[in-house]
């Protein structure tokens, strides 16, 4: 990958497209600040289904997808209108879910989507696990489903919209927030 200078964010950033699986090695070489098109597939998981799958983990029960170098969007996908692939899907905003991400991280959770700063302890858990925080810009959930390919409830189907759903997706715009070297998209100068 290139880094550009980018004079508005006062340093050296990245613009790439990365496919998914989001493997250690391919986010190595991400910085906070960095734009990512990625495509691929993504699983859509909120509060309900992040609950649900730590209670299962408690009860030593095998969880309902593989959690190794999957990226987690937290969002409640809307109904797709006729002829559409999607219906509006913004990232919910993430800090609520801190408290309930390192047993996935043990798991081999590599990336996760949402929207807003998150806690010091989140930022250093990604850089223990090595995994990253992407944002997704909040208020353009019509665009963000332009970029949705197909969408898929995969567990938790009683959950409704909480849910986790397989989305794939096509040059989805995001920014990394938190890289696995502490770097803070939000401490940026």
């Amino acid at each position: 990958m290139m880094r550009q200078m980018n004079s508005e964010a006062g340093g050296m950033t990245n613009t790439c497209h990365l496919e998914t699986p989001l493997t250690q090695d391919k986010v190595k070489d991400l910085r906070s600040g960095d734009i990512v098109y990625l495509s691929g597939t993504i699983y859509g998981a909120r509060d309900a289904a992040h609950k649900r799958m730590l209670s299962e983990l408690r009860q030593g029960k095998k969880l309902p997808l593989d959690i190794s170098d999957i990226t987690i969007f937290y969002v409640g996908p809307s109904p797709a209108p006729p002829g559409k692939s999607s219906g509006s899907l913004g990232p919910t905003t993430a800090v609520r879910m801190d408290r309930l991400t390192e047993p996935l991280m043990k798991l081999g959770l590599r990336a996760m989507i949402g929207k807003g700063k998150r806690s010091e302890a989140l930022r250093q858990l990604c850089i223990k696990h090595k995994a990253v925080y992407l944002i997704a810009v909040g208020g353009i959930a019509a665009y963000l489903s332009s970029k949705v390919c197909a969408i898929e409830t995969v567990a938790y189907g009683d959950l409704g919209p909480e849910a986790i759903h397989r989305i794939q997706i096509a040059d989805f715009p995001l920014f990394v927030a938190y890289d696995i070297y502490g770097g803070d998209i939000y401490k940026r100068t």
